[in-house]
């Protein structure tokens, strides 16, 4: 689709075009497509949620062309390194270990914390047990270094399933993605355990030679950061949170 530019400010203008992603160049956004209230598939085959639309704004603001691609999540960064798409916008929070193969933009949505979710009433074992989560999330690798039994699945929906067909004692995920499926099981999962501080921000995954591109899309969060933008965003996708940039 095409995309126009929003004039914000004389600074935010110069700042734009002194790149060469700014110019109407074509950008391939790369999601799962699975991950609401972050990234999903609507009933009208598009990609929809919180990350369509700051994509969709970030690329206005930049002056870019976007189109969306969608990828599955255990091959999505070997895909970008590729050159399948672009960018990654999917969740994916910033860790040290992705840093290595991939580049980061700042953040666009701040650290989440991980909760678990288990049948409701019963004695889930958190601790000793058998967990499931989502494969080369954060999530696996804080169970695979715990004493718990990591069970991996290939998307959120199985790693949920696991649980309410007994394959796993509880899942891991970020609270916003479990927040909602809690709410819509008329008391059969329920929240159980402490949440769990892992990972950072999420950020735009980018490849390490895209470093203009990683400079304008930086510029763009900045703009939406500024004028508040990213926080009613964020207010409106994650139940009126509030977070001040």
């Amino acid at each position: 689709m095409t995309l126009t530019k929003l004039i914000t400010g004389a600074a935010l203008i110069a700042a734009f075009t002194s790149s060469a992603f700014a110019d109407g160049h074509t950008i391939r956004m790369g999601t799962e497509g699975a991950y609401p209230p972050y990234n999903f598939v609507n009933d009208s085959g598009e990609v929809d949620g919180f990350e369509r639309e700051v994509g969709d704004e970030l690329c206005k603001r930049a002056n870019l062309n976007c189109t969306w691609v969608i990828n599955d999540w255990d091959s999505i960064i070997p895909n970008l390194v590729s050159g399948n798409y672009d960018t990654i916008i999917a969740g994916m929070s910033i860790t040290s270990e992705r840093d290595e193969v991939i580049d980061f933009t700042s953040e666009y949505f701040p650290p989440d914390p991980s909760t678990y979710v288990a049948l409701a009433g019963a004695s889930a074992d958190v601790v000793n047990g058998v967990v499931a989560a989502q494969t080369s999330t954060i999530q696996a690798a804080y169970i695979a270094s715990s004493s718990a039994t990591v069970v991996e699945f290939a998307t959120p929906e199985e790693t949920v399933a696991a649980v309410r067909n007994g394959e796993a004692d509880a899942v891991l995920a970020d609270d916003a993605y479990l927040a909602d499926i809690v709410n819509a099981s008329n008391g059969e999962l329920a929240f159980v355990g402490s949440p769990v501080a892992i990972g950072g921000g999420i950020g735009m995954g980018i490849r390490e030679s895209d470093t203009e591109l990683k400079a304008t899309m930086n510029t763009a969060i900045a703009s939406m950061k500024a004028d508040g933008t990213l926080t009613k965003l964020i207010a409106k996708w994650f139940d009126g949170r509030s977070v001040e940039y």
